[in-house]
């Protein structure tokens, strides 16, 4: 009995030590990152310098040049670039539209084309407009729709306090909507902002459409100008004019920017962290996701600045495409498939870089436990949740193809939804300490699973 009871005093006690290892661990990371952090000074580059970074934009490889350079300048054992092919579509000149009043001066309304559409032609397209509030309504009007532009007045939930359960509830409207407009010889389509901001500006992002019919132009609208014009529809008909110039080119090749710290036990075991590096054209791309990418790099930075020796490999990647094909990521994980690479954890911050809240994983339910078993040395840096359903859309390819644990920081959301894919989304619009706090927990978790593994 005094055995089983000295044994079980042991473990308490290393038990204990371990804890408390790790703590002054995490305590050294977080205070090299508060006091000597470069996440805010490299998110001034990325967005002053370089600027917005579609895809096959001059800035796509600007921004390569950048992230090659600060991931040598955090101390990365090596830097490489794995190239893709990538597609590249351009916004090619100003969105207009107003609406048509005979007689009085027209009233314009604040667009962006979507991603990937097409453009009305130079003369723009002008037809009386549908009012739609939701598909069900599509299919109640679809025979009035021929030759009109459709309007998805579809509006975010907000009842919900989780912003991106808002969010996927409504943007399928942005990604299907044209084509299923387009089914009933809708000419094209206006569809209310993926947002519930309070402001005007149009939100764009990218829309896919269907083969099987015409590819119509579409474009976002901004939140008041949503409302303006609706209100006038249910009073009256209503003609409005559109001119978009969107074109889609040949596709061409963009770059994955790599770098590494070769783990000293297991360096075939690899732990993936990253970010994408390109965004929409009509701002910098600050929060979307200029954030992740520069709390990524501070993984590296921060656990040179300790003297961390990592056990297992840690990538940082900056991912080509997310916005508008997802092919860096594809190539990332389709590359590791056929090399035979051992994945074992990945991690993405794609949600802003505002104060930290949680995590949002995709693995087992052990290796769940496992992460929340660590929370007590989480919680002081403000994470206070680990639960079912996250990662990101960069590293979803690594679990399909591979089947590797998953994980994406989740920041408190409140915000995000005013700035995703607008003017707005600029390096002002991020607080230093809140980037700052998520990259301690981005940090502090990857230590935590070098170290003990998943």
């Amino acid at each position: 009995m005094r055995f089983k009871l000295f044994t079980a005093l042991l473990i308490v006690s290393a038990t204990g030590y371990a804890q408390n290892e790790d703590s002054l661990k995490i305590r050294a990371i977080a205070n090299d990152i508060l006091l000597h952090g470069k996440a805010y000074d490299n998110l001034h580059i990325l967005t002053k310098q370089v600027g917005a970074r579609l895809t096959g934009s001059p800035q796509t490889y600007k921004a390569e040049a950048w992230g090659q350079k600060a991931l040598q300048q955090a101390g990365a054992d090596r830097v490489i670039s794995q190239s893709c092919l990538v597609p590249h579509w351009i916004r090619g000149g100003k969105d207009e539209a107003s609406i048509v009043l005979p007689g009085k001066k027209n009233q314009p309304l604040d667009i962006l084309a979507l991603g990937n559409s097409v453009g009305t032609g130079p003369k723009g397209i002008q037809a009386p407009v549908v009012l739609v509030n939701s598909f069900d309504e599509l299919e109640q009007k679809k025979a009035t729709l021929k030759g009109k532009i459709v309007f998805y007045n579809y509006k975010f939930n907000d009842t919900y306090i989780k912003t991106f359960d808002a969010y996927r509830d409504a943007v399928g409207y942005r990604g299907q909507g044209p084509s299923q407009a387009a089914k009933y010889g809708a000419a094209a389509v206006l569809i209310r902002s993926m947002s519930h901001a309070a402001d005007n500006n149009p939100h764009t992002g990218s829309t896919r459409y269907n083969d099987s019919f015409p590819q119509i132009p579409a474009a976002a609208m901004g939140l008041q100008d949503a409302d303006r014009l609706a209100a006038l529809l249910e009073k009256e008909p209503a003609t409005v004019f559109l001119k978009t110039n969107g074109k889609m080119l040949p596709d061409t090749v963009a770059h994955n920017i790599i770098g590494e710290i070769t783990g000293s036990e297991f360096p075939d075991e690899i732990i993936t962290v990253g970010g994408h590096l390109d965004s929409w054209d009509p701002a910098e791309g600050a929060h979307d996701d200029g954030s992740g990418c520069v709390q990524s790099i501070e993984v590296i930075r921060a656990l040179k600045a300790i003297g961390y020796k990592p056990k297992r490999t840690i990538r940082v990647v900056l991912f080509a495409n997310e916005e508008n094909g997802l092919r860096g990521g594809s190539k990332y994980a389709e590359e590791a498939r056929t090399k035979k690479e051992k994945h074992i954890f990945a991690l993405e911050s794609d949600a802003g870089g505002f104060t930290p809240r949680g995590f949002g994983v995709t693995m087992s339910q052990e290796q769940l436990n496992k992460l929340r078993s660590w929370l007590p040395l989480l919680s002081p840096y403000g994470i206070c949740d680990i639960s079912h359903g996250g990662g990101g859309s960069d590293i979803g390819p690594l679990y399909r193809e591979l089947g590797t644990p998953l994980a994406g920081l989740q920041p408190d959301s409140q915000r995000y939804f005013d700035i995703h894919h607008a003017r707005s989304d600029v390096f002002e619009s991020v607080n230093k300490r809140e980037l700052e706090l998520g990259a301690v927990s981005m940090v502090a978790l990857i230590y935590l699973v070098d170290k003990y593994g998943l």
